[in-house]
């Protein structure tokens, strides 16, 4: 099946976080999200629309002090503004064809601009998405539906050098839709722990919990994900707190470790595992600890074995994930997986999945966040990580955003009818995801399109700006 890419509109919302949310070098309190609309054109001239959402993150995608939070922002749009330019000028081609065939350019074009890589995948990653979606609503086939049959048109290309078309179509059509998937807490640098962290004059108070121990409590998940900043001294004692309150909270549980880029080195965060290792308080969360995310900084994270420190814990890339061979680069260095994140575009994580079936034990792809809103961005990140086969998933706008409260109320009621299995609407509060024991019901994403079976109210949002030089 092949479309043109006909027009795109551009809007943003803005959205405040009912919790700062520390991570890395950035502390949020508030944010924007990117929300676009296609419409795409068939060969036989029919035409359907499409869309996508994703947050406009400032110092994860580019973590250059020199550039201000705005200026972030500000090279996402012109990664999309690129990409749209370079998807509309591509022509008549498959889903996947207008992302391959102008993979080359993005980056190109993005580096002559001092964009990263990571930047660069920004613009595709939402462009396909809303395409897809507008593929299924004229089809009737939801995402599950549209992968498994390789509609997209996903094959082997001179970008993915290490896969075979003859594996493609095997490995696509094994994948099922998961009924549900585990949520994994992100227990970000500034958290409350427990109640004598968080000063009566603090708490928000709108019946969510605040607190480590009242997240434990309200949803009693299993997964949790656990930020460091790269001081040792400071890690420890923050883990051995954290990991009182979870062994006292929970009869069972599993951890991945965040290093967000904070250490200069693998020698750094060799030293912190060791001395995890080493301290008796620390035991139990050190035995609960599934594998180590992206702990060194991505200028030396893919020119430097990891392997010391993979002989004690599996170690993945995610800042380091820029392009399409930055997998396989890694895994020469002792990397053992790579997350999964829809802003980085859904078809690497495809094709890093194959790759992860091909090398079998030992290694593995992780579902990672950001800030990943509920509604449209929520939905297609989760049909895709379910479909791949990933059992919990990183989330936190269910604990640091007050649900849908950015949307109007309109679209929130549209979604809460439309996926009751995952939003509800109680006491006047905004629509919040529903995860009752820590699991996220998915049957609701088998809809017609990319898992969205609602409208947005694009009445409600600002036109994007314009991006800059």
């Amino acid at each position: 099946m092949k479309v043109k890419l006909e027009e795109v509109e551009r809007y943003e919302r803005p959205m405040k976080m009912r919790l700062a949310f520390r991570f890395g070098v950035i502390t949020v309190t508030e944010g924007v999200q990117a929300v676009i609309r296609v419409r795409i054109s068939f060969a036989d001239g029919r035409t359907s629309r499409g869309v996508a959402a994703e947050a406009l993150a400032a110092k994860w995608f580019e973590k250059d002090p020199r550039f201000t939070d705005a200026q972030n922002l500000d090279q996402l749009r012109q990664s999309l503004a690129i990409a749209i330019d370079h998807y509309e000028a591509h022509g008549l081609d498959t889903p996947f064809g207008l992302f391959a065939g102008t993979y080359l350019a993005q980056q190109a074009r993005c580096a002559a601009l001092g964009l990263n890589p990571l930047v660069a995948s920004y613009g595709p990653a939402l462009l396909d998405r809303a395409i897809l979606d507008a593929v299924g609503k004229t089809t009737g086939q939801s995402f599950a539906e549209m992968i498994s049959t390789n509609l997209p048109g996903i094959h082997a290309t001179e970008l993915t050098p290490d896969i075979d078309d003859r594996e493609l179509s095997p490995f696509l059509a094994k994948l099922k839709p998961a009924p549900s998937i585990d949520l994994r807490h992100t227990v970000g640098l500034l958290d409350p722990l427990t109640a004598a962290d968080r000063r009566p004059q603090e708490r928000v108070n709108d019946g969510l919990p605040e607190t480590l121990e009242e997240v434990v409590s309200h949803y009693r998940g299993h997964y949790y994900k656990l930020k460091v900043s790269g001081d040792i001294a400071a890690d420890l004692d923050r883990l051995a707190r954290i990991a009182a309150v979870l062994d006292g909270g929970l009869p069972d549980y599993r951890a991945t470790l965040d290093g967000n880029e904070q250490y200069d080195d693998v020698e750094g965060i060799v030293e912190l595992w060791r001395k995890v290792d080493e301290t008796p308080a620390l035991a139990r969360l050190a035995r609960s600890m599934l594998f180590i995310e992206q702990p060194i900084k991505r200028s030396v994270a893919l020119s430097r074995s990891v392997r010391p420190l993979a002989k004690m814990r599996p170690v993945i890339i995610d800042e380091s994930d820029g392009e399409l061979s930055s997998f396989p680069a890694a895994l020469a260095l002792g990397y053992a997986g790579v997350s999964s994140k829809n802003c980085k575009g859904f078809y690497k994580s495809i094709l890093n999945a194959l790759r992860v079936a091909k090398l079998g034990a030992g290694h593995f792809m992780s579902a990672e966040d950001l800030t990943t809103l509920p509604g449209v961005s929520l939905q297609q990140d989760l049909a895709l990580v379910s479909l791949l086969g990933m059992t919990h998933v990183e989330r936190n706008a269910h604990h640091f955003v007050d649900g849908m409260s950015f949307a109007s109320e309109a679209e929130q009621r549209a979604f809460t009818a439309a996926h009751p299995d995952l939003y509800e609407m109680k006491d006047g509060k905004p629509a919040r995801l529903r995860a009752p024991g820590g699991k996220i019901a998915l049957g609701s994403l088998g809809v017609p399109g990319f898992a969205v079976g609602a409208k947005m109210d694009f009445t409600a949002m600002r036109t994007m700006a314009e991006a800059t030089a």
